[in-house]
């Protein structure tokens, strides 16, 4: 049971880990250096960038955090270890409200509608269309940067927390 609890945590803190650097390497420089490359590059290479993120490997990341939580909150109770087990729950929970969801439900419209869009000769219409997507994509982005950072933080406590159990052994002496 401890090899499939040790498998289960580390899968989970590597997935958490990898959406974590994920969202935050968008706000930190991706968005930044499409802001600064301007409407006319940033546009097309946004709309190239939603096209090639939808890949297996994303999508194992992506989907695989909250179920991966999941299962090594389900390992770790059956290991009799139910505060990590909440912990691992918490964490799948926070990062499932705080970055899948914010993602269906706002990101990817957003990048849905971006997609359909030509970028306008008028540099004026350009920078607005560019501004109108950009500031609150990155502001969700944000949001789900914190989220998945807050659930890798609960996670690496759920693995604390378990290591910090000692199963209750009599010593038995002469």
């Amino acid at each position: 049971m401890q090899l499939i609890a040790f498998v289960a945590a580390a899968i989970t803190l590597l997935l958490t880990g990898t959406m974590a650097g994920f969202f935050f390497a968008y706000s930190s420089s991706v968005m930044l250096g499409l802001d600064a490359a301007g409407p006319g590059h940033a546009i097309p290479a946004m709309q190239a960038i939603n096209l090639t993120v939808r890949n297996p490997v994303f999508f194992v990341a992506f989907f695989g955090t909250p179920a991966a939580a999941l299962v090594s909150a389900v390992v770790f109770l059956a290991a009799r270890r139910p505060m990590a087990a909440a912990l691992f729950l918490f964490a799948g929970l926070v990062y499932f409200l705080g970055a899948l969801l914010p993602t269906a439900l706002v990101n990817v419209p957003m990048n849905e509608a971006l997609a359909t869009a030509t970028v306008p000769a008028d540099p004026r219409a350009a920078l607005k269309l560019w501004s109108d997507f950009s500031v609150p994509w990155t502001w969700w982005n944000t949001l789900r940067t914190a989220f998945s950072t807050l659930s890798l933080l609960v996670v690496g406590l759920a693995i604390f927390v378990s290591g910090r159990h000692q199963p209750a052994h009599k010593f038995r002496g002469r």
